[in-house]
């Protein structure tokens, strides 16, 4: 399967099918993002204990590139450490901008195409930039 297919297969199952959608109980952390671009509004809330994250999930209404990439994004966080997180969250963010950073798990990867599309690179980026943001949020 060429490159292009293989993107559009994977944008296509995490959209219909999206991974972790939905509220998280107990949660430590969250965050809300917002593209005044698109409209695509989303939430992410995270479960932290000793400095890892235990739990991520995504709520919010969002086009297929980002409800993909959130549904990737909470698999891939999950028994990360919070520097881990915040360190993988800029290989994505340069990964959708150039198509390819070494040293990134291949589910990410698949993502890299969003690079051919510019004016789509904020929808792949958003719930990463929220999942930073949920980071340094705890819930009250």
């Amino acid at each position: 399967m060429m490159d292009n297919e293989l993107y559009q297969e994977v944008l296509l199952q995490h959209s219909k099918r999206p991974r972790n959608f939905g509220p998280l109980e107990n949660a430590t952390h969250a965050a809300d993002g917002h593209n005044a671009l698109c409209g695509d509004e989303i939430s992410v809330a995270l479960r932290i204990g000793n400095g890892t994250v235990e739990e991520a999930k995504f709520t919010g209404s969002a086009c297929a590139i980002c409800t993909a990439s959130a549904s990737i994004m909470t698999g891939e966080v999950k028994g990360l450490t919070c520097d881990a997180v915040g360190t993988l969250a800029g290989k994505f963010r340069q990964l959708a901008k150039d198509g390819n950073v070494p040293d990134i798990p291949m589910k990410l990867q698949v993502l890299g195409g969003v690079h051919q599309f510019p004016q789509r690179v904020k929808c792949a980026v958003l719930p990463w930039e929220t999942l930073v943001s949920a980071l340094d949020s705890p819930v009250a």
